[in-house]
């Protein structure tokens, strides 16, 4: 049996072969995204090589570790098929690890995971692929979304174009403000109720606590404070995922909630702040210090119900 309550060093598809099966209640992880991910060390310094490179560039979003070949260049033929490829190695890597999450998660355990609107649809087909039932796809909305890709009337204005003034407001993308979160469940027990009884896990807390009924569209009320400012690239809002945990898992001492990529440990800070044991696993050794210090810092609090 595993440690509760504890963060493990490793790759997770490694770790989880070792975890027991039908053990974990919910799992709500972050991994990493497809931005030419496949044949890359993805470790804290390769993210830090990835946004130095784009720190004095005229990129907008410099916080985000992109590839060298997913962004720019000529769209040929040999330009797609390595996209297309990159995506097909991307969705195998997927179900390596999807594949052991399912084995490991109980009869009606719901997963969460978070990815970018165009590569959400890779990993939901892992999940599928694995085992599990998609329940929906949520909405985290962000406030931030910088407009990114061609802006046709700049570049034919620099071209010296006569035709510029015509393309006024056409771009090559839309703006983004939103991530996915995919909701999938390992199959129930014959029913609600009865996987319920079993399992202590398959139905969702959806009505809020001012009785209005939670939509799947996650906004407002989950900023970063300034003391969630940590050495990560992408830290999710606490308050977002206590929300999701308070949504997806009935408070329960047999309910544990995992997180395979636990990067800055905010999913496990949420689960012991709300009363749940938690396990996660982290790749990076370097951010093993961050979360431990967040999860010591967080028990000295009194456990608190409260979301926000």
């Amino acid at each position: 049996m595993f440690e509760l309550n504890k963060v493990y060093s490793g790759d997770c598809i490694d770790v989880m072969k070792k975890f027991p099966e039908e053990s974990i209640a919910c799992c709500i992880t972050d991994p990493p995204y497809n931005y030419e991910f496949i044949g890359h060390k993805w470790d804290d310094s390769e993210v830090k090589r990835r946004t130095e490179r784009v720190k004095d560039s005229k990129t907008m979003v410099k916080n985000i570790p992109y590839g060298s070949g997913l962004a720019g260049g000529v769209r040929n033929a040999r330009w797609y098929e390595k996209n297309r490829k990159n995506d097909i190695d991307y969705m195998k890597w997927c179900q390596l690890w999807t594949d052991e999450l399912f084995r490991i998660c109980k009869s009606g355990a719901p997963v969460a995971v978070f990815n970018s609107n165009r590569s959400i649809a890779h990993v939901q087909i892992a999940l599928e692929n694995s085992g599990f039932y998609t329940r929906d796809l949520l909405v985290y909305r962000r406030n931030s979304g910088i407009p990114r890709g061609l802006n046709l009337q700049g570049k034919l204005k620099k071209m010296g174009h006569p035709d510029a003034e015509k393309w006024d407001g056409w771009h090559s993308a839309f703006r983004n403000e939103w991530e996915a979160v995919v909701i999938v469940q390992k199959p129930l027990t014959n029913n609600y109720w009865e996987t319920l009884q079993k399992t202590n896990v398959g139905v969702f807390k959806t009505v809020n606590e001012d009785g209005s009924f939670q939509s799947n569209i996650l906004e407002n009320l989950y900023k970063k404070d300034k003391s969630e400012k940590y050495s990560h690239c992408t830290v999710k809002p606490l308050g977002l995922i206590k929300k999701l945990v308070h949504t997806l898992c009935p408070l329960h001492e047999e309910n544990i909630i995992f997180d395979p990529f636990a990067g800055s440990g905010t999913t496990l800070v949420a689960a012991q702040s709300l009363g749940f044991n938690y396990v996660g696993i982290e790749i990076e050794e370097n951010y093993i210090p961050i979360i431990n210090n967040r999860l010591e810092s967080s028990k000295n609090k009194e456990l608190n119900p409260s979301l926000f």
